[in-house]
Formats: structure tokens, sequence, C-alpha cells
């Protein structure tokens, strides 16, 4: 009996971590992001490719915040779900962390599809930090992993195709301010879960996009793609091409046989199918298709060397498993940027099911064999039709919110009165962080806050900007003014604003830190230790209580403030600082490290080690962070403890 695609709540109940509050300091440092290369290694690339890697790259997380108040204490929770089954595949999809699809359910076989993470557990993997990792996830933005991998999304159920129902999945991507959305359904009696997506650009000028799916599957298994050659991108962070699938005498199809963490890019030719598998030494696995506007492939490793083995522990629970990483994208890398026309669109459709093929072997013979069992299962030619006949159905309005996502979309819509059929962004979503906002653009002016609390976020996109010039020039006006000067590269402008708003400023500490950091990045570090240490001082009179915002205040300055005064070997006052920090913000493992660097440039080496000893964790750690071997390094000659060792790349020679 055929069973007709349904959409259901339901609660997934995982050992999860706590994502706590975000970082209210608005991030004013440049961009720190490890998927950077050279420009000597654009010589010989094909010409747009070398001509996308230079296309508008991200500088700054503005206007998005930092989430990097998460911690590493799991225990059972409930998260949101919903499910999508018909009679051949069951999905779970996470709405309220990015829209994940943490489970793809073969029902016929009893196999999961995917690499299914038994635990939530955040790390400092996103653009803006906070990333877990599993299942399949959509990055939208720029280079990296999207700042709503842990936001919620919208949800609805929407009419499909075929007559039963789609889950659409959407938001508004505040990096390059684009709507976005996902279309999931399950056709009857499909073996194929099909993905529609599409990306516009509402505005009057062209914008770079990017776009990746990325698709964990269990890392022992040979993965396949139509290629015979890749770009190999690791964390020496150069860009070459390579044989596929072997170089370097190692087959690094199979994504254990690689030693440090890296990616392959493969270079699928032109009009050949798009397309990659990952199978186990049975030939069972999943395939992942798609239109060929969807032009990228890609295998991600961790590789087998202690600080990948240690980074896919740190990512779930020690014991179950590895994964491995196959994904898809706009362009041939992840290093690229692809140019959106104003007022256009781009949209394709994904197909993601099982696949039965003979893995090993000759590797033209193996991809050969994959792809003709894929084109028995599902022909291209069905795939192309599918894209066809979705594409109506984009603009179809929802039938039934079934989960919300932020109000920013709203605001933008409201602003400019753009219509976005099939993606409802109504004045019914726009929250408190929107509502000073709204009130700038109903009135001209800025409310300043009812109460005393740690500034709220900050828009920076011209015509934000052009209307925070023109409000009353009020402190609390100032200060988000100083932060849109700063982001559009008007740094001394940035910097005569928040000196012009402090005078009168009720508040001092968020323009003072805002000053901090203009020194810091402009070489006068004294200064900017000075700076850091009065905006302290400031806060903790101001702390109204220990309630999350204004300890997620405390720790984010005075993780700064600590940092500052160390560079300057002001290690008196950076104890001061350490001594006025909440007890609970201190025992959080970034704290313990800064303890660590501060009791070994007071001369008291022993107790740096003694953190090390008691089993430091520092639950943000940042991809291809070396903080720990270094510190490690002047403590000690002793090799790098194993759980200390989360190195991605050889040392250097």
């Amino acid at each position: 009996m055929v069973i007709v695609t349904r959409i259901r709540r339901e609660v997934l109940t995982l050992p999860a971590a706590q994502l706590g509050q975000d970082n209210p300091l608005p991030p004013l440092r440049p961009l720190d992001e490890a998927h950077r290369t050279e420009d000597r290694d654009r010589d010989g690339m094909p010409a747009d490719m070398a001509r996308q890697l230079g296309q508008d790259p991200l500088r700054s997380l503005l206007p998005v915040r930092v989430r990097d108040g998460y911690d590493r204490a799991r225990e059972p929770r409930a998260l949101d779900a919903l499910v999508m089954e018909n009679d051949r595949l069951r999905a779970t999809i996470l709405p309220g962390l990015g829209g994940r699809v943490a489970s793809l359910l073969h029902l016929p076989s009893g196999s999961e599809l995917l690499y299914r993470n038994p635990v939530f557990q955040p790390a400092n993997f996103a653009l803006n930090g906070a990333w877990y990792s599993g299942g399949i996830e959509w990055n939208i933005g720029a280079t990296g992993h999207t700042t709503l991998s842990c936001a919620p999304l919208h949800a609805a159920r929407v009419p499909a195709p075929d007559g039963g129902e789609m889950l659409r999945l959407w938001e508004w991507e505040r990096l390059r301010d684009l709507p976005f959305q996902v279309d999931l359904w399950l056709p009857d009696g499909s073996d194929f879960l099909y993905a529609g997506v599409r990306i516009r650009n509402p505005h009057e000028r062209p914008v770079p996009t990017y776009w990746w799916s990325n698709i964990a599957v269990p890392e022992e298994r040979r993965v396949l793609a139509p290629a015979e050659e890749a770009w190999h991108f690791g964390y020496q962070r150069r860009l070459r091409r390579v044989p596929v699938p072997s170089y370097d005498g190692v087959d690094r199809s199979h994504p254990l046989n690689s030693p440090y963490a890296a990616d392959y890019f493969y270079d699928v030719p032109e009009r050949r199918r798009r397309w990659i598998a990952a199978l186990d030494a049975d030939g069972h696995g999943l395939v992942q298709t798609s239109t060929d506007t969807l032009r990228g492939r890609k295998l991600f490793v961790w590789g087998h060397r202690p600080g990948g083995r240690r980074w896919q522990e740190w990512l779930t629970e020690p014991g179950t498993g590895g994964y491995c990483e196959i994904q898809a994208g706009l362009a041939r890398t992840q290093l690229e940027h692809v140019r959106l026309d104003a007022e256009s669109e781009v949209s394709w459709l994904e197909a993601y099911g099982p696949l039965d093929a003979p893995p090993e072997g000759e590797w033209t013979g193996a991809v050969r064999g994959a792809e003709e069992r894929l084109e028995s299962a599902l022909p291209r030619a069905h795939v192309e039709q599918a894209y066809t006949t979705w594409k109506p159905y984009a603009d179809t309005e929802p039938t039934e919110i079934l989960a919300a996502g932020s109000g920013w979309g709203a605001l933008e819509v409201l602003r400019a009165d753009w219509k976005l059929p099939g993606t409802p962004f109504s004045e019914a979503m726009l929250g408190d962080a929107q509502a000073p906002w709204r009130e700038l653009l109903r009135t001209g002016s800025l409310p300043e806050p009812r109460r005393v609390r740690p500034p709220g976020e900050t828009l920076v996109a011209p015509h934000w900007r052009d209307m925070l010039e023109t409000a009353p020039a009020t402190p609390h006006t100032e200060y988000h003014l100083g932060v849109a000067q700063w982001h559009a590269g008007d740094r001394a402008q940035a910097v005569r604003s928040w000196e012009r708003a402090l005078p009168l400023a009720p508040s001092l500490w968020p323009l003072l830190r805002c000053l901090a950091v203009a020194d810091q990045e402009s070489g006068h570090h004294e200064r900017a230790a000075e700076r850091y240490a009065d905006a302290f001082d400031d806060l903790c009179r101001e702390r109204r209580d220990d309630g999350a915002a204004w300890t997620a205040a405390m720790a984010a300055l005075g993780r700064e403030t600590l940092q500052a005064l160390l560079r300057v070997r002001r290690t008196a006052d950076a104890r001061t600082v350490w001594n006025r920090l909440l007890p609970a913000v201190r025992r959080r493992g970034r704290f313990r490290l800064l303890e660590a660097e501060l009791l070994l440039a007071e001369g008291r080496p022993a107790g740096a080690r003694a953190a090390f000893d008691a089993g430091l964790e520092v639950a943000d750690l940042r991809e291809g962070e070396e903080v720990l071997g270094r510190l490690w390094s002047r403590l000690t000659d002793e090799p790098l403890p194993a759980r200390h060792d989360f190195r991605m790349r050889p040392d250097p020679a």
C-alpha cells in the first residue's frame, strides 16, 4: 500500500549541552576564517574559479552575533523535531537547529543513511561559533558553516507537487541580506528525499552568494564521485590540484586513509551528471544528486592522525564512531562566492537516497558502476522533471506554520515592501530584538533603552546606516552608528561617533570596549589595555544581577580584557580582573585556560601545568586553533597529551 507523505511533530530527546547566551559584544574584528588561500595558488586555475575566489569574501560577522555561551555538560533534553515519512523513507528535521536533517532512515532495510550524532554538542566551527555535527546541513552566506547552524528557521506545511505535503524551511540570511528556502518532500513510493532550494536577491544590486549542502556519513565508507581530479585544501591553507582517487601512493577515496583533515573538491566535468556517494564494504550507502546548477562536489575527512581523532571524540560520545562529509555546492570549491544578479534568484533540486553498488576496485569502473545504478534507481531525467514540476510550487503559500524563526526578515520586508511569495515574513514575526529598529523606521529616531542592560544588536546595512546618520544624535544612536560605520570601513568616523557619545552616555563600557578594539586594530595596545580595564570596571559597577544577560556580558568583556592586559604584560591588573569575574565564569574552560596563561605570566608554571593535569576542556576551542599546544610547549618538553591534541595539520618543517 502506498502511504501518502505526511508531516508530524515529534520530540527528540538526546544528551545535549546548553547553547547558552549569545555574546553581546559586536564582532568588530576581522573574520577568523581558516578557509583562505594564497594568491600564488591561482596560477593555472580556470578563469571563473580564480575570479570567484576573490568575489567579495566576507570580512566581518556583523550584524550577526557570536554564539559562544554553550558548554559541554550534556544531559537529556527535548528537541523539537518534524518527521516526514512515506512507505520507504523517514526523515527527521530539527527546525530549531538550522533545519538540520538529523536522520534519514530507509524503512525497507532499516538502514540509517546518514551519520546520526547520538548527542547534541555545540563546538566552535560555524562562522559565528556554535555548530554541531551530523545529518544534512544547509550552508548559506559565506565560506564556512552558516551562522544559522544553531538558529531556528521558519517551518510550515506546503502542498507538494504530487498532492502530498512538503516541509518548507525558510529564513533571512543576514550576512548577505538574502532570503532562502528549502522545500523537502517524499514522493509517493520513492526511495529519495527531494529538496528544492531557492535563494532570492531582492536588492537593486548584485550580491555574492554561497551554498553548500553538507551530508555527514559514517567514515568507514568509500566515497565515489564522477571526477578524475580534485582541488585539495588542507589546514596549511594551500589549494592545489591532485589526481583522484590516489596521490602520494594513498587512495584518498577511503576517508581513514588520509592522515590529516582535508577537503577534496572534485572537478566534475561539464555536462557530467552531478552526484556523490558513500558506500560501505558491502556496497550499501547514500547517494546525493542534483540538477546541474549545484555544480560542486566535495569530500571532507578528519584523517587518522591523533588531532583528527580527538576532534571526532569532541563532537560526539567517544566510542560511537566517526564521520566524514560529502557535500554539494554552487561553485567548484567552498573558497568561492557566486554573483547573484540584482532582483534575481537561483534554484535547484537535490535528491538523497540509498544506493547499492560495488564500491571497490579500479576507480573508473567503480564510478561507472555506481552511476549506472543511480541512473536505474533515479534517472537524471526524472530529477530534471521533478525540478520543473516543483518550481511553480516554490511560490505556494504555507498552509500551517510549524515553527518560527527570527524576525529579521520581517523587518527587512517591512522596510522595503518586498513581495516574496512562498516565504512570508509578516509583521507578526517581529520580536523584541527588532523593536527599536522598527521604531527607527517609523519615527526616524532610535529609542533609548527603558532600563539598564547590555546593548542590543546593531544593523549595519547601508540603508540602516543612513537612517542612523540622520537620527537624533543620542549616545545610544552614536554607539550603533559607530558600529555600522566600522563595518563599512569608515573606522575614523566610527571612532569619532563613539568618542562623541562618551560624555553623555549613561553606560560607558560598550563605547570604551569599541574604542579599545579600534586601538588594538591600529597597533595601540597599551591604550587598548587601559580602555579595556576602564570598560570592565564600569561594567562591574553597572551590572544589575547575576542573570544570563549580565553574566554573558561579564564573560565576553572579561575575556577580551584579560587578553589585552596579558598582551602588554600587565599581570597585576589582569589578576584583579580575574578576581572580579563571577565564579561561574571562572570555572569555564576558556577562562581556566586564560588563568593558566596568567599563572605562567606571573612566574607560576606549576599552577599553569595543574590546569592541564586537571582535565582542561575549552568548550569553544576554534577549528584549527592551536593555543593548547603552544601553551603546553611553553610549560614542558613532554609530548602533548592526546586529550589536548587537536592539531589539524602537520607540524611546520
